[in-house]
Order: structure tokens, then C-alpha cells, then sequence
């Protein structure tokens, strides 16, 4: 019980305690409730307002922000102006911080460091002496370092500022006055841009030319009503200090036109050939606010991690005199390709951002276009003369108004001593000569301050001539004060001035078009492929080379390992960039280009190609048609297993969506198997399984839509199916190859192919035996070409042979042996390639190979 009320008393001790502390911080009467939502919105609003205002946006009329200008300013006052000395950065800081800028001295001499780096300013401001830092991010020294002073072209922008033409308000504590602007006889919000994140809002906004900007404004004051397209007769875009490429002048008009858009900017490269057939690429200019060193380290990161292949050396040879770095390419590489794909992953390519908001009225935020930021500065400059004329004029009017009282004083001068002698004080002689010769206060102060010399009759013409020179200089200023035009004279005279001491040639290169998106496409190179399409629809390309030729009878290479059963279906000879249609079995038709398939090597299964195309449950490919750049036929000739065909214009097909089309209407267990390219004239021939042919007329069938169902090509048996349809184009010439499941062949004149009434049953085309097995496809060859035939088996094995190596026999026989066949194994496809490409032979099936897996590991 004890330790209890122990507890409660040391408890009630310390309640008391915490009452007691409370009563001091908040005695009664003090204590001022509030809603906390309601001072929470009070408090950021104002914290917000500081950050607009104080920190992060510059002003129109001027182009700086608050810290900008207090460095400035601060170092014109202490005498470092770009005639005089320098003086240790650290200096600079302490001024600037003790008088003007409360904040952290790291954001003062960052501030300064960057208006001396000419990789981020356009016109730097500051002149820096000692490490300021350089364009591969590496930080300038401490500020007991490196010393400083101001630039010539910043005399420019605080000349007059003695002359009363700016307002200044108290600094952070009352003791000393900071200017709220600069006269800036240069446009430098658009000279040098401005780059800042506030709260709400941010702006950037990029760096020009000096001689386009003063050529616009020119035009401008000489015509207010001009547009945004005039203006940008002078100015061609932004002008960034490290060149560049911009593209597209309907993206800088944009921009322009709304104070927000973007652009792109590339670096300036060039592509040098090397000895021994050996490429370069080299860059001299990169994009604005890039850091190059972090831009090499990109570049030789997707290299080692082989995102980008063919590039053998990177080497960075940048100095004083500019920026180089050497991409060294390998033989054999692609030279536009890798630059491409540097564009696409790197930041060789990359975009600015435009938003051009700043302060107007010195509080208010706003989202400018470019007219009006010149506006404004026109219109700041012609505050800034009329200011400074009236101070003139007041100066002038003040020394008149002296020289006049010397003048009388000279001209009375027996008197003047006289009565300066006679008066027992200076007070006295003040008061004497006002009353005696009507002087003012000013001018009796100055007679009693002039020296004897004066009196000296050469020293009296001076006050003559000078009086004369200031009442010519007073009638001159009030001139200008009277007169609008000769205040915009003005202007235009000084920015004329500015332009022939500072202008110098623009460094980015404006490209009037966009830059072509960068897509996969282009960085693939555009080269001969084989795509392979297996029974289960596993698709993988390779390259030709990848298959030898072989002699007639041979056992053929591994093309592709499939699943437990599967086969190869379709073979498709083609580059990579051109387009592809895949038809499915439920009459379905999908588009898309070679190189968005997988590549692959001969051993490879492929990807499944229900990952690549929208297919339904059960949907599979059946024919897939290379459409080249453009279908060069006027229609596709259709053909299912069932023996229906269907013409339908190739129109219908130049627009596929990645959901698909419908190519044919399907009868119940019917399938589209095959589609043709045919025109006016041709004759299409079918074969089945069972070793029946029909060959009729292009134009028995007549043209359909896509959604119908066509009509019948051939008539067949319940025990029978169509293995082949082919378009026959010279009738004279053509032959027809056809070969049979166990790879037994053989190449027959269509000129023993009667033609026929389409629907019918056909004649012979070969001689079916268990020795033969079932046809399994069928080709039409024109006369003298040089093609090779790949023969594919259903678990995997690959022949290629010429055709030439195929003897001609007559259409009831059997054939001869193409490919000899494995036990259990039998012919599941064909395809012919014309031998645009020598076809390796021997040892280089090997070197073929290791392209292939170089191919891979490209792709990937």
C-alpha cells in the first residue's frame, strides 16, 4: 500500500510539472485555438508563395531568379566587375549570404558555379578561374578554391542599375537594400533559359541565340502585330550551349505558340569508314543537361551485357577543344543499325521539355508563349530608358541649375567677394548672396565652395560651355521623354550594341522534320530469313545459311527440335522487315513482320506463336503469306482442306488488326489450309493427299468478299484431303513438283495436266504405293529458275537441294528419293528458296551456326 501511494504521488508530481510548463509557454489569454485543415492551407499556401516567388521561377523581365540576381549584384557591388580582379568564390558566398540570401552557402555557390559553366549556360555570366566543374558531372572545387568575377556580357545586364531605374526593398533583416530586378539589357529568360521546380508548377525553358533573339525583337518593336510564325523567321529554335540536333519545327512551333511542348534532340555523330573495311561512329556534340561520362558508361553497359552487338571499342577523346568520343565498330557490322539502337537506348537521343512559365508583376506565375516573353522584355526595356532618361534628365537639370548660379556669380563677381567679405560667417555670406542676387540654397552653396581658380577667364568659359552642354543635353531628354519612337530608337539601338559585341553563330541545328520513331525495326538489319512453323505452332526464323545444300538422296540436318510429336507445317523464305500474314484453320487472318518472330538456331523448338498473335482456344496458323512491302497481285486465292477456293481482292487484307480478320467463312469440319497470290490470266492447280490434281481457270472462281464461303475448287473422297494449292503463271514452261510422305519425288510438265472445268475430281499426279506413302505437298517451278528445295520430316530433320538435281517424270509414276527417311519418320513439309544467298556448303555449315547464335544473343 506503501509503494502504491508512492507511485500515485510521483505520478501526480509529474502531472503538475507538465501543467506547470504549459501555464509558461501559453499563459491564460494567449492561447489562440485553430483549426488544424484551416492552418494547414494558410501555411502551405504561404510556404508555397515563398517557393514561387523567392526561389524557384524567375522573372520575366529580367530571366533570374532571386539567387541568380543577389550573386550578381552582390559581386557588382564589391568590385567584381569583368574589367577588374578576381576574387576568391568564397568571398562572393559570404557576401551574398550575409547581406541578400539567407539560405545554405552550397546553394549559393552551386548557383554560381553553373552561370560559370559553359556547357549549361548559353552566355555564361560568371567568369570562373579553377575547377568549376565540367560536362561529365564531376563537381566544381570548394569555394576557398576557385575565384571569380563577372562576365563582360553581365555589365550588360546591371549597367544603370545606379540610376535609379530599379526598385529596391529591405533585405532579409532591414539593414541593407537588394534590387528587385535588373535593368538586363538582354533578353536572358530566353538567352540563357531557366530551369526550376516550385510548388504546383515548374518551368523550363531553353537557351537561345543571341542574334536571333535581338533580330526578333527588332521585328517585334517595329511590328507589335506580328505572329508567332514571323517571330520564328529570326528565331529557329532553341540554341543549346552544347549543339546538338533539334527536330521537327512543328514541335518548336508548338511550343512556342503555347509556352509547353517538347522536342527531340539528338547528338551530332558521324559514321567514318577505317581501314579494313571497318566502321566508326563519332560523336562531337551531345543533347542539352546530358552528362557524358554517365553516357560512354551507358553505352559500354548494353555492350557488355550484349543488348547491343558489333561494337568492338568506346573510347572517350574529349578535350578543351570539344567533345569526341570513337565508337569502334567490328567488321561486318551494321553501322546505321547500332547508331539507331545507341539513339534508342542511350541518351544520344532524348527530349526537351518546354515550359515556359515565370513571374509577371514579380508575384504572379504564368504560362507564356514566346511573343509574349519578348513583349514583356520590350516593354521592361523601355521602363528601364525612360527611367534612366529622367535621372539624367535630373542630373543634368541639377548641373545646370549650379552652372547657372556660377555664371551669375562670375558675372557679378566684385560684388559677389564684396559681399562674401562683409559677412561675419559662411552662414551669414550663404544667407546674403541668396537675398542679394536671388539665388538658390544650392547655388549659394556652390559659389561659396568654388575656388579662385575659377575666376581665371578660361575657367569662366568652361561654365559657359559646359551651362550650354547641359541645357543642349536637358532639351535632349525631354525630347526623348516627349517621344515614344525615340525611346524604341533607343532600344533598338543598344540591343544592335549588344548584338555586334556578343552575338556569335547559332551551335544547334534545327532539322525541319520529326525524327523518325526509333523502332525495333530499326535496328534490325533487313536480311534473309527462314521462318519455320511447326504442326503445334512453335514459329523461330534463321537464317538461310543455316542449311547447307546437299545431294539428292541425303539424310538432311537438324532444323528444329519439336515437341514429343510435333511436325513442321510451314516453311516461309523472307527478310526481316517484311510483313507476314498468318491464316488460321477457323478462317481467321493476322499480320505481322518478320522480325517481331523469334529467332533461332537449327536445334531450337521456336516460341509458341499463341504468344504472338491474338489465336482463339484451338486456332492455329494453317498458311502464312509473305506480303513483301505490299500484296503485288490482284487478289488471294483461298483454299481449304476440303477442296473450297475463294478469290477475294488483296484490298480486303491491306488493313489487318492485331484482333484479327475474318479471310473465309468456314463450313462445318472444314479448314483454311493454303492462300495464293493470283491475277487475271493465271491457272490454279490443287493436289490432294491421294495423288489427284485439277488445274482450271483464275477466273472460274469469281471475286467474293471476305465473309463469304467460296466454291468448290475439286471434288474428293471421304478418305481424301487437299495437301496443295499453287498459282500456275507460265503455262508452257511451269512443272510440277510434288513429293510424298516418304520422301520420294519428282517434277512433272502442267502441260500434262489438262485444264478443266473447276469442281471436278482431277486426274492423276502420281503413283500412290505404300512405297511412296501419301503426297505430302506439291510446288510449281517456272522454267530456269534457281531455287533449292527444303524438305522438312516430322521430327525435325532438314534437307535442302537444288532443284535442278530433280528429274522430270511423267504424272502416274513414283518418283525418286530426295530424302532418305529416318525409321518412323516422314516428310512433313516443303518450301522453295530462290538463291538470292550462296547457300553454305561443307565447313561453313559451322561458321552458319555460329552467326545464328550470334543472332540470338543479338536479338535477345
Amino acid at each position: 500500500m506503501e509503494l502504491e501511494e508512492n507511485n500515485e504521488e510521483s505520478g501526480s508530481s509529474e502531472y503538475t510539472k507538465e501543467v506547470e510548463i504549459e501555464q509558461k509557454l501559453f499563459p491564460a489569454g494567449k492561447v489562440n485555438p485553430a483549426n488544424i485543415s484551416e492552418e494547414m492551407e494558410t501555411s502551405y499556401l504561404e510556404y508555397a508563395m515563398s517557393v514561387i516567388v523567392s526561389r524557384a521561377l524567375p522573372d520575366v523581365r529580367d530571366g533570374l531568379k532571386p539567387v541568380h540576381r543577389r550573386i550578381l549584384f552582390a559581386m557588382n557591388e564589391i568590385g567584381l566587375k569583368s574589367s577588374g580582379g578576381f576574387r576568391k568564390s568564397a568571398a562572393v558566398v559570404g557576401e551574398v549570404l550575409a547581406k541578400y540570401h539567407p539560405h545554405g552557402d552550397s546553394a549559393v555557390y552551386d548557383s554560381m558555379v553553373r552561370m560559370a559553366q559553359d556547357f549549361a549556360m548559353r552566355y555564361t555570366l560568371v567568369r570562373g578561374q579553377g575547377n568549376f566543374g565540367s560536362i561529365d558531372g564531376d563537381s566544381a572545387a570548394a569555394m576557398r578554391y576557385t575565384e571569380a568575377k563577372l562576365e563582360k556580357i553581365t555589365d550588360e545586364m546591371l549597367q544603370d542599375i545606379d540610376k535609379e531605374t530599379v526598385s529596391f526593398r529591405d533585405n532579409y533583416d532591414g539593414r541593407h537594400q537588394e534590387p528587385t530586378v535588373l535593368p538586363a539589357k538582354l533578353p536572358q529568360l530566353l538567352l540563357n533559359g531557366s530551369t526550376g521546380i516550385a510548388v504546383g508548377m515548374a518551368t523550363s525553358i531553353p537557351p537561345h541565340n543571341l542574334g536571333e533573339l535581338v533580330d526578333a525583337l527588332m521585328h517585334l518593336s517595329t511590328n507589335p502585330e506580328c505572329t508567332i510564325e514571323d517571330l520564328m523567321q529570326f528565331i529557329k529554335g532553341p540554341d543549346f550551349p552544347t549543339g546538338g540536333i533539334i527536330y521537327s519545327i512543328e514541335d518548336i512551333k508548338r511550343a512556342y505558340m503555347t509556352g509547353r511542348g517538347g522536342m527531340v534532340v539528338r547528338a551530332k555523330t558521324d559514321i567514318v569508314e577505317k581501314k579494313g573495311g571497318k566502321y566508326a561512329i563519332i560523336v562531337t556534340e551531345i543533347p542539352y543537361q546530358v552528362n557524358k561520362s554517365n553516357l560512354v558508361s551507358k553505352m559500354a553497359e548494353l555492350v557488355r551485357d550484349k543488348k547491343i552487338l558489333g561494337i568492338s571499342d568506346i573510347r572517350d577523346e574529349s578535350n578543351k577543344d570539344g567533345i569526341r568520343v570513337i565508337i569502334e565498330l567490328k567488321k561486318d557490322s551494321f553501322p546505321r543499325k547500332i547508331l539507331n539502337q545507341l539513339f534508342k537506348y542511350t541518351q544520344l537521343q532524348s527530349s526537351f521539355n518546354m515550359n515556359m512559365i515565370a513571374l509577371v508583376d514579380e508575384i504572379q506565375p504564368h504560362l507564356l508563349d514566346l511573343k509574349q516573353v519578348l513583349e514583356y522584355f520590350i516593354a521592361h526595356r523601355k521602363i528601364m530608358i525612360t527611367k534612366r532618361t529622367e535621372y539624367d534628365l535630373k542630373i543634368a537639370k541639377a548641373r545646370a541649375h549650379i552652372l547657372e548660379g556660377l555664371k551669375i556669380a562670375l558675372d557679378n563677381i566684385d560684388a559677389v567677394i564684396q559681399t562674401i567679405r562683409k559677412s561675419p560667417t559662411k552662414e551669414e555670406a550663404h544667407v546674403a548672396l541668396i537675398k542679394k542676387f536671388e539665388l538658390s540654397d544650392e547655388q549659394s552653396k556652390a559659389i561659396l565652395e568654388m575656388r579662385l581658380q575659377t575666376l581665371a577667364g578660361l575657367e569662366r568659359q568652361k561654365i559657359e560651355d559646359e551651362l550650354a552642354e547641359k541645357m543642349a543635353l536637358i532639351t535632349k531628354l525631354e525630347g526623348i521623354l516627349a517621344d515614344v519612337k525615340k525611346i524604341l530608337k533607343i532600344m533598338q539601338n543598344e540591343l544592335a550594341e549588344v548584338k555586334e559585341k556578343y552575338s556569335d553563330k547559332r551551335r544547334t541545328e534545327v532539322v525541319p522534320h520529326a525524327v523518325d520513331s526509333i523502332s525495333k525495326k530499326d535496328t534490325i538489319p533487313n536480311e534473309e530469313m527462314i521462318v519455320m512453323l511447326s504442326r503445334e505452332n512453335y514459329i523461330k526464323r534463321m537464317p538461310p545459311s543455316s542449311f547447307r545444300t546437299q545431294n539428292r538422296g541425303g539424310k538432311g540436318i537438324i532444323g528444329g527440335t519439336t515437341k514429343d510429336e510435333d511436325e513442321i507445317r510451314v516453311i516461309v523464305y523472307g527478310t526481316n522487315h517484311e510483313e507476314l500474314l498468318y491464316f488460321t484453320n477457323r478462317g481467321r487472318v493476322f499480320r505481322l513482320p518478320v522480325y517481331e518472330l523469334p529467332i533461332g538456331s537449327r536445334t531450337s523448338k521456336g516460341q509458341a506463336i499463341v504468344n504472338l498473335l491474338q489465336l482463339q482456344e484451338n486456332e492455329y496458323v494453317t498458311a502464312i503469306l509473305n506480303s513483301g512491302e505490299k500484296l503485288t497481285e490482284e487478289f488471294l486465292l483461298i483454299a481449304t482442306r476440303n477442296g473450297t477456293v475463294k478469290k477475294t481482292p488483296v484490298g480486303d487484307f491491306t488493313n489487318v488488326r492485331k484482333s484479327g480478320l475474318i479471310a473465309i467463312k468456314l463450313r462445318d469440319k472444314d479448314s483454311l489450309e493454303w492462300v495464293k497470290e493470283t491475277s487475271k490470266g493465271d491457272e490454279i492447280i490443287i493436289v490432294t493427299k491421294n495423288g489427284k490434281s485439277i488445274r482450271f481457270h483464275e477466273d472460274d472462281a469469281r471475286p467474293m468478299g471476305r465473309a463469304s464461303i467460296g466454291v468448290r475448287g475439286i471434288k474428293i473422297k471421304t478418305d481424301d484431303e487437299v495437301v496443295e494449292m499453287n498459282v500456275i503463271k507460265d503455262k508452257e514452261n511451269s512443272k510440277l513438283l510434288v513429293v510424298m510422305e516418304n520422301g520420294l519425288g519428282k517434277m512433272t510438265s502442267v502441260k500434262d495436266y489438262r485444264t478443266q472445268t473447276r469442281g471436278g475430281t482431277g486426274v492423276k499426279t502420281a503413283n500412290i504405293t505404300p512405297k511412296t506413302g501419301k503426297v505430302i505437298g506439291a510446288k510449281i517451278l517456272d522454267k530456269d529458275i534457281d531455287a533449292d528445295l527444303i524438305i522438312a520430316s516430322k521430327i525435325g530433320q532438314i534437307i535442302r537441294l537444288n532443284v535442278k538435281d530433280i528429274p522430270s517424270q511423267g504424272r502416274a509414276t513414283q518418283g525418286v528419293y530426295l530424302m532418305r527417311m529416318h525409321t518412323n519418320d516422314q516428310v512433313a513439309s516443303i518450301s522453295l528458296i530462290e538463291n538470292i544467298i550462296p547457300a553454305k556448303e561443307g565447313k561453313e555449315e559451322e561458321q552458319a551456326e555460329k552467326q545464328t547464335k550470334i543472332a540470338v544473343e543479338e536479338e535477345k
